[in-house]
């Protein structure tokens, strides 16, 4: 089940393997070898051969996250979706019987500890298996895997009626009822896949019923939000999420895929557009929360990877050849597990699997482009995408960029932190964008842990909706470096700011 989104996917527990320091580290190429040694990391800490099965934590142990079998030893319906799917991904890397094998193996381990798929009454966690299932079928014509996947299809189907105007229901047992893209998008490539599979056109009649209803109610504009929910026609819950657009352009791909309808290449640009301009931190997929947050980008990855093949697209294929580097360059060198955050470098606290393989991932199916070297990106940090404490966004005043900005804040301890990556040391000049719209305010920089600007002065624009800058010249180091912008009233640091982006870097 996709509970941490739904609950707290942005609290961070302080064992977690968070960045332990800041400074340079010794860059490293994307290359096929990188690949191999990031699944080689990832299996060689999380996979238990003898139960055929991922555990959930690098360290064995259990956590927060205690969802799956054994306590939450292992790892929980979704997660072990995913991981499965990784192997898939390294499979059709290198062809290696290791992997083959392994494919076999994850589902009959899978299967081991939950006889009975049907007592999960989460459709999304059941549609991910499905969708899993048949990607397996294609790989290795194992029948098994195209039956398991038709059975489910029917039975998340079932949940398919009219409220809210279509669309299948999150829930099995009626509690927290909603329909969201989590459940829905999937549904959509596994019924083409179906499609494709049987011969049977049913599948794509009810591909195109459920991309409809998708597009009509959860879609607006170029934004896709998360669920409806509430009484009568319902009400759009409107949380981003890379792995919404992920799953959504995934849906409308493999609809153009099926008919050649252009509208449906068209929806799938735009939802990969719409992430790769609002939703990255300096080009990078940002941070979403631990849990089950730090799987999102591997969903959004895999699939703009797909629409990338499907279309020959040359800026998509350099989007995630960036992001793989830049995920594998911060890597923990000690075992080559990569963590929840790819701009900033793994700490030595306990990494979970789901973190893990998003990261050996998009290292397995992005071409190897043999770059040595840091990843600076273009520039931008949106604010809204770095590092919030104690924080919230909004998208209410005019002007901003991105998807948002940092709504006023002006309370002791709060502060937003931006993973800055430099190709080379060098003194930068750091343009940070903000609305002072109650009069002069003020807030301190730090870098690298050392203060910039203890009183940063911001002088009033005279409006929330009219946007003013303010430069600041820092000291940074090749590789990784933290900027803070923060609010410390010992400092001097006083009234409300809306902070939009820092630029210049």
């Amino acid at each position: 089940m996709i509970l941490g989104k739904r609950i707290a996917i942005l609290v961070v527990a302080a064992a977690l393997a968070l960045p332990a320091f800041c400074g340079a580290k010794p860059a490293a190429a994307f290359t096929s070898a990188n690949a191999d040694t990031a699944m080689n990391g990832l299996i060689n800490t999380f996979y238990d051969s003898s139960a055929k099965y991922f555990y959930t934590n690098s360290d064995h142990a259990v956590h927060s996250h205690a969802s799956g079998p054994n306590g939450g030893l292992y790892t929980d319906f979704w997660w072990e979706a995913q991981l499965w799917e990784t192997v898939m991904d390294a499979y059709q890397r290198t062809n290696s019987s290791v992997y083959r094998t392994m494919i076999d193996d994850v589902y009959a381990g899978f299967n081991a500890k939950y006889a009975d798929m049907m007592a999960n009454d989460f459709n999304d966690d059941l549609g991910w298996w499905a969708l899993a299932c048949m990607r397996a079928y294609e790989l290795t014509g194992t029948a098994e895997y195209r039956n398991r996947a038709s059975f489910l299809f029917d039975q998340i189907y079932a949940f398919n009626d009219s409220t809210y105007g279509g669309g299948i229901w999150w829930k099995r047992d009626g509690t927290s009822p909603q329909k969201n893209v989590a459940t829905n998008a999937p549904m959509i490539m596994t019924a083409i896949k179906l499609k494709n599979a049987t011969g049977d056109n049913g599948y794509l009649t009810k591909a195109q019923g459920l991309y409809a209803w998708l597009k009509s109610r959860l879609v607006s504009g170029s934004k896709i939000n998360d669920h409806i929910e509430g009484s009568g026609s319902g009400t759009a819950v409107n949380w981003d999420f890379t792995y919404n657009y992920g799953t959504f352009l995934g849906a409308a791909l493999a609809l153009y895929q099926a008919t050649g309808t252009s509208s449906y290449l068209t929806d799938a640009n735009n939802a990969a557009n719409y992430v790769i301009n609002n939703m990255t931190l300096s080009y990078s997929l940002p941070y979403e929360g631990e849990d089950d947050g730090a799987g999102f980008k591997m969903v959004f990855a895999r699939n703009l990877n797909q629409l990338r093949i499907a279309t020959n697209n040359a800026s998509y294929l350099n989007f995630l050849q960036q992001n793989a580097t830049q995920a594998y360059n911060h890597r923990r060198i000690s075992d080559n597990v990569i963590g929840s955050d790819w701009t900033a470098p793994t700490g030595s606290g306990y990494v979970q699997s789901l973190a893990a393989a998003a990261g050996a991932s998009i290292l397995q199916f992005v071409p190897a482009d043999n770059y040595t070297g840091y990843i600076a990106g273009n520039g931008v940090y949106e604010a809204e995408n770095a590092r919030l404490n104690g924080i919230g966004t909004e998208a209410v005043q005019s002007g901003y960029s991105g998807r948002g900005y940092l709504a006023g804040w002006n309370t002791n301890g709060t502060s937003v932190t931006f993973n800055v990556n430099q190709n080379s040391a060098s003194t930068r000049t750091v343009t940070i964008r903000y609305a002072a719209g109650a009069g002069n305010a003020s807030r301190y920089v730090s870098v690298n842990g050392s203060v910039a600007a203890a009183n940063l002065s911001l002088p009033s624009t005279g409006g929330w909706g009219t946007w003013g800058t303010v430069t600041l010249n820092v000291n940074l180091n090749a590789g990784f470096n933290t900027i803070v912008i923060g609010f410390d009233s010992s400092k001097g640091n006083g009234n409300y700011v809306n902070l939009d982006k820092i630029s210049g870097l």
